[in-house]
């Protein structure tokens, strides 16, 4: 990645219902490895990690959502159909283990929006062609147009938990059942770097396709 200058950052922007309202332009990414749940925004962060905890001592489970922002990505990865951009994308978060969902740009905001506020307006910087907005996530029919690409990750809070819980055993019996051991309360902070790879996998993979086909 780093003959191409991309740079991938990902953090922890929301645990339960505490969200990172900032967008990740107004704050410096590199500051989320300065804390436990990798959020970048300290004040954020102590209220995460104090739920968490909370959580923890419930012997509960709570889940959240992983924002990752690729930067300086080549323009013109992906194609319009079958191999788009942020399908690929798609495909790789969803492959990561606890992932329920996944969204790049505006996402699902984008469906309370009109086209005049959602669409993203060309202008020259120069000798390239820029956007004015990023709604769009840096993808545009799906292909990358040199703008910011970021996304959102959503994780569900993991089944295996210390309460007691209910199940069928293998007569078809119902039983109840609990776990020992130690189990994360939230897997978002370590998911986080896992996020990072996955997205750098794919942008391996999208540069080298676009060369061989260029």
């Amino acid at each position: 990645m780093k003959q191409y200058g991309v740079q991938i950052n990902a953090y922890t922007s929301q645990v339960g219902s505490i969200k990172l309202e900032k967008s990740y332009a107004e704050m410096d990414l590199s500051k989320a490895e300065e804390n436990i749940v990798r959020c970048p925004d300290a004040e954020v962060a102590g209220k995460m990690i104090q739920y968490i905890d909370q959580v923890r001592q419930d012997k509960d489970s709570v889940g959240g959502v992983i924002t990752c922002v690729v930067k300086n990505a080549p323009v013109g990865l992906g194609e319009p159909v079958f191999d788009k951009f942020h399908a690929q994308m798609g495909k790789a978060m969803l492959g990561i283990n606890a992932v329920k969902g996944f969204e790049y740009g505006m996402g699902f905001k984008a469906t309370e929006m009109k086209g005049t506020q959602h669409n993203d307006e060309f202008y020259m910087d120069g000798d390239k062609v820029r956007t004015r907005t990023n709604r769009s996530g840096g993808v545009q029919g799906g292909i990358t147009n040199g703008e910011d690409i970021y996304m959102n990750v959503a994780f569900k809070p993991i089944a295996t938990i210390l309460k007691e819980q209910n199940t069928v055993n293998k007569q078809g019996e119902q039983v109840a059942t609990t776990v020992k051991g130690r189990h994360d309360p939230c897997v978002l902070p370590r998911a986080v770097p896992i996020v990072e790879a996955m997205a750098a996998m794919v942008m391996v993979d999208m540069i080298y396709l676009n060369k061989m086909y260029s």
